[in-house]
């Protein structure tokens, strides 16, 4: 029998295919939840212990489950003050994936959720009631400011929690995830943290600002596309050329270090060298060689390219606002390296060229005394962090290391500053 002294509350707003799975799992492992659904037939599943979706376990727990269905939120919010929203934010079935693509595009649709979110604020303003609001629901960057934000009160603490799990194994994605990812904007995310523990166990945490938290969510999403894409390529190539696709995915596989890992995930310059950018550009001839379905290998080397492009258009800015002349360090394609070949640096001086911008460019040749300017770190060599830059100057940094100087503007290409102040990044 449960201490009642141990037992911790919960709620749920939302039993579908993600929210019901989540609270039966929360309740397994020793947790009060309590829920509740516009969907009448939700506790027809508890009574008859049968799902009409396919996920492992469900039903297994239903047999023994005491998840108690309320009849509104406000009854939700009166018996817990942590509550889950796992409502819905659908996309118009054009844009779901199982059709072809269309011309237009539409963001997800959040009157689901902002009906749900208004609902729970107006019952803790009518209890009078400060509550912990956590939403899981999937939502792109910038919907919190815009679409939430504007509904919250002072009884609300809100906190975004996306899942990053895989509907068919639910519950075994909740009791063991690779990380737990909150977003906060204030609030108080101990409630949930300590929730997560007693749950959980230890876990690996990550706090960062609800917007980045937004974007985290759909962008781990689309590196699963990108694998993917990237594997049915492999198949198409092999299908057509007589390669063996398990053997490349069996080989690709034992590349546990510098495919499946972190590193070429941070954002800087485009990649370079004597492999990445020419293996990609000839793999996409024999895309079209071979009349491939659709030819990644371009979009890659465009993508690569306009973002060097991007980066010279910051350099530009920074030189029109401040009337000063543009010198960019750093050649080599990387920093461990005094190769040129392939090197984004050397692109992104052969953009500027095109576009008729005038710069100055140096590896280590730079003068001894270093002129006031509007500097870009193009490779990140460790040097150019321990090099006082002249005051007045500007300097871009796409790496993020380039420490702050006093009279000197740094601008660190993709880090919000406030956010680094608060968050410790």
């Amino acid at each position: 029998m449960l201490d009642p002294t141990k037992i911790r509350h919960a709620g749920i707003i939302g039993l579908g295919k993600l929210g019901l799975p989540v609270a039966l799992a929360m309740e397994a492992r020793g947790n009060r939840v309590v829920g509740y659904d516009v969907n009448p037939q939700i506790k027809n599943y508890l009574k008859k212990n049968k799902i009409p979706f396919q996920e492992e376990r469900v039903e297994e727990l239903l047999v023994s489950a005491q998840l108690e269905i309320l009849d509104s939120i406000e009854a939700v919010v009166q018996k817990t003050d942590l509550i889950f929203c796992a409502v819905q934010t659908p996309h118009d079935s054009k844009h779901e994936g199982h059709k072809p693509l269309v011309k237009s595009r539409t963001d997800f649709d959040y009157s689901y959720l902002k009906q749900a979110v208004s609902d729970i604020v107006a019952a803790a303003e009518k209890l009078n009631k400060k509550i912990t609001l956590v939403v899981i629901s999937t939502c792109l960057p910038g919907t919190y400011k815009r679409e939430i934000k504007p509904l919250l009160s002072a009884n609300i603490n809100y906190v975004y929690n996306p899942y990053f799990i895989a509907m068919g194994t639910v519950i075994n994605d909740f009791y063991n995830p690779e990380f737990i990812l909150i977003g906060n904007d204030g609030g108080n995310t101990t409630p949930l943290i300590n929730f997560y523990k007693l749950t959980l166990g230890k876990q690996q945490v990550f706090v960062t600002d609800i917007t980045t938290a937004e974007g985290i969510k759909v962008f781990y999403n689309t590196f699963i596309t990108a694998k993917t894409v990237l594997g049915n390529i492999y198949g198409e190539l092999s299908h057509k050329l007589g390669m063996n696709v398990d053997h490349i995915h069996q080989v690709l596989a034992l590349a546990a270090d510098r495919l499946m890992s972190p590193k070429y995930l941070k954002s800087g310059v485009g990649d370079g060298g004597g492999c990445h950018p020419r293996d990609n550009i000839a793999l996409s001839y024999l895309a079209k060689q071979h009349n491939l379905s659709f030819d990644i290998f371009e979009n890659l080397m465009i993508a690569r390219e306009k973002h060097m492009e991007w980066l010279g258009d910051l350099l530009e800015q920074a030189m029109k606002e401040s009337g000063l002349a543009a010198i960019i360090l750093g050649k080599s394609f990387k920093p461990e390296s005094n190769l040129k070949i392939g090197s984004p640096a050397i692109l992104l001086a052969n953009i500027l060229k095109n576009k008729g911008i005038k710069f100055e460019h140096y590896e280590f040749d730079y003068p001894t005394k270093l002129a006031k300017a509007a500097y870009f770190i193009a490779t990140g060599h460790q040097h150019f962090a321990e090099m006082a830059f002249p005051k007045g100057s500007v300097v871009i940094d796409p790496f993020r290391y380039i420490p702050q100087q006093v009279g000197v503007k740094v601008i660190p290409v993709g880090l919000n500053m406030e956010t680094q102040e608060v968050f410790g990044v």
